[in-house]
Formats: C-alpha cells, structure tokens, sequence
C-alpha cells in the first residue's frame, strides 16, 4: 500500500479537437492492467527484523504509484461538397444566389417558428413542463450527499505546507474544535516541521497561516493551529468508527491533484484492513488498521475526513493502492478504487494528545516482531533492534509469558498474520488497555492477557 505523493499541479485544458480524416486510425493495442507488487494486501514486505511494535521499522518497499487517466475528442462532422455552377451562370451569382435564400429561409423558418409557438403557447399551453410547474424543485435534505457536503465543506480546509527550502505539497485537512486546531496527515506537513511554513484555505477563500502543533508519524496524523483563527469556526462531528459496517455509505472531501473542495462517494469496502504505508520519502513506515473504502481518492486527498452518510468523520483519508500508470499531468496515478483511511476513534485519541503534550503516545507489548511478509502470523524475534533483547525485561509481553519464537496469530480474535497487522492492531489500543493473545509455541496454540505499555515519541 502505498500513500499519496501529494500532487499540486493542475492538469492542462484539453487540446482541439483533431480535424476528421476520410478513414479512421486504427485503435491502439491495449497493453495489461498491471498492479503493483504489495503482495497480499495490507501486507508489505519489509525487513526481517525490526525494533519494538511500538516503533515502526524503516518503509516497506515502495509500492505502486497513484495515477489518473484521460483521453482526447475524437473528430466529427462532414465535409460539404460544392455543387457544380450551371452553365451560362458565373459562379459568383450562384454563391450569392444561394447565401440570399439561405439568408431568406432563416429569417422565414426563424418567424414561422416564433409564431408558430406562440399559437402554440395560447391555444394548447406549454409543451414543456417545468419544475415549478410540476412541484419537482431540486430540495437537498439533511441526508443527501449533497446536504452533508454543504455542512462539511466548510469546514474542512486545503493545506499547503513547504519546508525551509521550498519543498512541499498540498493536502486536506478539517477542523478538529473551535480552538482552531486541524487535523490531517503527519505526510501532509512533514516538510513543514522544522521550522517551515503551513496554510490552510477555507472554501470561501480565506486564508490562514498555521503552525504544526504536534505530528505522529507511526499513526501518520498531525494538528496544526490556525493563528488569528476566526471565532465562527464549526467543528466537524466525530462518529463511531467502531460501529461502521461494510457497505455504510461513504463520502470523501478533498483536494485531489490540488482541486480542492472535491467530493466523492462509495461505501465502506472492508474494516479493519491491516495497511504500512509510507510516502516513499525513505521516512519510516506508519501503520494502521485501517477502513476501506471504494470512494475515489487521490493524491490531494489526504488528511480529508472521510465521512458516514450523516456527515459524522468515520475516518482520516490516508493511502491508496494504485496502478503504476502515471497521469493526468503530474506523473502519479489515481484512485482505482482501493483507500484506506484511519479510524477516527484511534485518530481522534492521538490528536488529543499532539494538542495536550505535542507529542504521540503508541501502545506497545514491549516485544521485537518479524515484519517478513507472512500468512502465519506474527513471531517475536530472536534478536531485538541494534542487539537488544527481543522481549524487554518486566515489559508486558515478559509479564504475560511470551518468549521469542513465539507466533502471535490473534489479538482479541482479530487474525494477525504478519508483524505489521499486529502492530496496526496494538496502536488501535490506548496504554493500559487489557488485550487476550492468541500464539502458537513448539506446535501448541495457547493463550494470555497482556495489558499494553505505552511509549512516547517517534524516536
């Protein structure tokens, strides 16, 4: 899986229309549909070994790109024969023989028709009807798709963020509460951190610069504050995302390819999607557990809210799984139909501590994991990162009897397949929390209670 590469370019207008030929060109081969090499979704290979779950480990390999596609007119019309002139006539008076009738019956077929529909309109009324004839005027309700865009869009912000030297993207971002605080992506204003320069646009056009307040780059969700924020703002509900079912509707708000204020439509495609994504920065990877959704997303869409069908945030739209085609002008592709988006439940907690503390707090078992890419499941290690020890001493894996060679297959019934399912998993979780873990040692499956750790910062 791999995260947007935030596109800011806009594609060009189209060209003319190419002038008709007598024959038509032949179509083009069509060349395969290809996709990228992810492997099984949601599971990236990775390196063999990697430091504690409540880190990540360098990215993944990068995977497919994101891309558009478009195509041009084609011709249409034909070509106009001149009749021969007859003879004894020039050619002159022919032409202007015929521009006087043309010229005649227009102004004829233009009066006749007038006065034929107005004979029309007063012996036989309108032969068309109208809406406000028919009582058929346009209402958006509450609970249309465009009724929840109205409320949302507001509300929700593009982003521009550049580093000190002039690198950068944009992306999307809503507002969290009436303080003036913003949630996104940590990709979205990464550039930004030190010491950059971070905007945020209204869709009224108002413009308001903004500091990072603090950016979780395991969860990959950042606030920013807006200064001289206006004191009118409308924070956006938070919903449930636990009680999201596959096939609720979905809607996702925007700025693809640096269009902003866009909205989109899908549904819930499948929860509790196990996806490490990373912006292909050589930055280290991030985790989630994440929603699915078909609803089209594309570079510029990242740090929107992806809501439900009463314009409650389910989720923080984060990655999606592309083709390799570039497109539409920016050389990354688009949307096939596959997005990921952080719960809002795990994103709402992490916001509330980036604004308390301005630094993320990761649940953790206190055990190095394999992050090869598996259906087995997740093995603690031999080894931990830089020759640690594997299961940290009195940590909560330690306390609940797990060694190394052991094979972690379930958290709280949830399958765990690889290291980075487990470790999506475990950061679902809050400090503290009591989670039953299922694994498999010398061929026996047994079972245990592990209360999480926590851990505090990215390094």
């Amino acid at each position: 899986m791999s995260t947007e590469n935030e596109g800011t370019a806009v594609p060009p207008a189209p060209s003319a229309p190419p002038v008709p030929v007598d024959a038509p060109a032949a179509p083009a081969p069509q060349g395969p549909y290809g996709q990228g090499a992810p492997g099984d979704a949601g599971h990236p290979g990775v390196s063999s070994s990697a430091p504690d779950p409540s880190w990540p480990p360098p990215p993944p390999p990068a995977g497919p790109h994101d891309g558009g596609s478009g195509s041009g007119p084609g011709g249409w019309g034909a070509s106009y024969q001149q009749p021969a002139p007859k003879s004894g006539r020039g050619r002159g008076g022919l032409v202007a023989g015929i521009l006087i009738a043309a010229l005649a019956a227009g102004g004829l077929g233009g009066g006749l028709g007038y006065t034929l529909a107005k004979n029309n309109d007063d012996s036989t009324g309108s032969t068309t009807v109208s809406s406000s004839t028919s009582g058929g005027d346009v209402k958006r309700d509450p609970g249309t798709v465009a009724g929840v865009a109205a409320r949302a869009l507001p509300s929700t912000v593009t982003i521009e963020a550049e580093s000190t030297s002039g690198e950068g993207g944009t992306g999307t971002g809503f507002v969290f509460d009436k303080q003036g605080h913003i949630v996104t992506n940590n990709h979205v204003v990464a550039d930004a951190v030190d010491g950059g320069k971070v905007t945020a646009t209204f869709p009224d056009g108002k413009k308001y610069d903004a500091q990072v307040v603090g950016n979780a780059q395991g969860y990959d969700v950042a606030v920013i504050k807006l200064k001289d924020a206006p004191g009118d703002l409308k924070p956006l509900t938070l919903g449930d995302s636990d009680k999201v079912a596959v096939g609720d509707a979905t809607i996702a708000i925007g700025a693809p390819f640096g269009l902003s204020d866009t909205v989109t439509t899908g549904v819930i495609s499948a929860k509790n999607r196990p996806v490490a994504s990373s912006d292909g920065s050589g930055s280290q990877a991030s985790y989630m557990s994440a929603l699915q959704t078909d609803a089209s997303i594309n570079p510029g869409n990242s740090g929107g809210p992806l809501l439900d069908a009463h314009g409650n945030v389910i989720g923080i739209n984060s990655a999606i799984q592309s083709t390799g085609n570039g497109g539409f002008g920016t050389g990354q592709s688009g949307s096939i139909g596959l997005g990921f988006a952080i719960p809002i439940n795990q994103a709402k907690y992490v916001a509330q501590e980036l604004i308390r503390t301005g630094k993320p707090v990761y649940a953790k078992i206190g055990a190095s994991v394999s992050l090869d890419d598996s259906s087995d499941g997740a093995q603690i290690t031999d080894q931990g990162a830089g020759g640690s020890a594997p299961v940290e001493p009195g940590g909560p894996a330690a306390k609940a009897g797990l060694k190394p060679g052991d094979v972690i297959t379930k958290l709280d019934g949830h399958v765990i397949d690889s290291g980075p399912t487990l470790i999506g998993e475990i950061w679902t979780h809050k400090p503290g929390d009591k989670v039953t873990i299922t694994y498999e040692r010398d061929g026996k499956q047994h079972t245990t209670e592990v209360t999480l750790g926590s851990r505090v910062g990215d390094n």
